[in-house]
């Protein structure tokens, strides 16, 4: 279309790049067949039919911090940069949308961001200060259209927030959302550390092909330590840069976390981590909202918006019927278990000077022995109550087989119980006629 051919020159014209764009209210008549109460899964005529060449997205809305607030969800093809930036603003209420919109295009999140970077623009700044925030809309600009379908950005393994500078960084200093990554190096393990230096990711894979070809067997040697640490760190997340996350992230911020070439909105609460669940799979669980960031390989527990432990409920997933219910309210309970078990830590027990790495080993490992012991009381008490369950089957089995001479039964039963009786009775008339 005219639309999308266009090269805008400034953001005014994001006001005006899409402005054949369906409305909201448009878009919603067609969710309403597309979704049907069925997670969202397209049927013909959906939206996809109705905007043809356009990315649509389904909308989440979650109840966060006592208002109803949308969460834009995420297809398996979708532009994680947009999507992890709008939901930050939307969570900052920063962006508003049409109340109870259910589906929107990138074309329409494209509209609301440029508006948005409009409506931001200081308006009381110096002329050098003004000049410079031109400058950043101008280069932010040029790459925009990225969000869309991805951002080059490069990880330095010295700090959470260190990135090598490129074009697309703009837009988060623009839009002031901090972007975090946790690949770090342990600045204590000092082979790894002289191998890695201060390189990019780019910059150290080139290091790596380069020295592992040189004549100089240290080179050499160095590019292995470098192979082998990127290797050893294929989650893109380490337990060093896991504390140094933690430990960055301000209470209650929301930012955006970069890992293994995925954006995904981040926030912070009562210390933990937690990354927001865009996955449109879970469009209608309205109760899994976070999945908590706590270990390195990424199997985080899901938390509703109020950050209370919350398991899916689809019965494609683990839990079924009743039995949700049921396992929702014994993982709370489990939650609440842990939360007071981690409160009972003997710090003082901790020797002086443990560096993060090995502070997150230890964590990690009470965690996981905690969970082992766990697990085992679980299959002791599945085994009890199997036991249990054959036991009054067994005897259920018994009592329906003797039922029917039951009668019979009682009566010979009562001649038992009389037969001592008699014996006493003869006894007493025997005692009688000797005296």
């Amino acid at each position: 279309s005219p639309a999308e051919s266009r090269s805008p020159d400034s953001l005014e014209s994001f006001s005006n790049l899409h402005s054949g764009c369906p409305s909201g209210s448009e878009l919603n008549s067609d969710a309403e067949e597309a979704a049907g109460g069925d997670g969202g899964g397209e049927r013909p005529g959906g939206p996809r039919e109705r905007f043809p060449g356009q990315s649509v997205y389904h909308i989440k809305w979650v109840r966060w911090k006592e208002e109803n607030t949308p969460v834009i969800t995420q297809n398996e093809n979708g532009p994680c940069p947009l999507l992890a930036i709008m939901n930050v603003l939307l969570l900052a209420w920063k962006i508003k949308l049409p109340p109870m919109m259910e589906i929107i295009t990138a074309e329409q999140l494209m509209e609301y961001l440029g508006d948005y970077i409009l409506d931001a623009k200081p308006k009381e700044i110096s002329e050098i200060q003004r000049l410079n925030y031109e400058q950043n809309m101008s280069d932010a600009m040029a790459i925009l259209h990225k969000l869309q379908t991805g951002l080059d950005v490069n990880v330095k393994f010295t700090g959470v927030r260190v990135f090598e500078y490129t074009p697309e960084c703009i837009v988060f200093d623009l839009l002031d959302i901090p972007l975090y990554h946790g690949w770090l190096v342990d600045p204590q393990v000092a082979d790894i550390v002289k191998a890695v230096g201060n390189c990019s990711y780019n910059q150290l894979v080139e290091k790596i092909i380069s020295y592992k070809q040189s004549d100089n067997s240290e080179l050499v040697s160095e590019g292995f330590v470098a192979e082998q640490f990127l290797n050893n760190t294929a989650t893109q997340l380490t337990y060093h840069g896991l504390c140094e996350l933690t430990s960055a992230v301000q209470e209650g911020e929301l930012c955006v976390f970069f890992r293994n070439n995925h954006f995904s909105t981040m926030t912070k609460y009562k210390g933990q981590l937690y990354l927001l669940v865009t996955d449109q799979g879970f469009l209608t669980e309205e109760k899994v909202v976070w999945e908590s960031l706590h270990n390195v390989d990424g199997d985080g527990n899901f938390c509703d918006s109020e950050f209370h432990l919350r398991p899916p409920s689809d019965p494609e997933t683990v839990y079924r019927g009743q039995q949700d219910q049921i396992d929702q309210d014994y993982l709370m309970a489990l939650s609440l278990q842990q939360e007071q078990q981690n409160q009972e830590i003997n710090w003082e027990q901790i020797p002086e000077g443990i560096s993060d790495l090995e502070l997150a080993k230890k964590l990690q490992e009470e965690e996981d022995r905690r969970a082992s012991q766990y697990y085992h009381e679980q299959e002791q008490a599945a085994a009890q109550v199997q036991v249990r369950n054959a036991v009054l089957q067994n005897m259920n089995q018994v009592q329906g087989a003797a039922s029917p001479a039951s009668g019979r039964q009682s009566g010979s039963n009562e001649r038992k119980r009389k037969e001592p009786r008699d014996k006493e009775r003869e006894k007493e008339k025997n005692s009688c006629v000797l005296l």
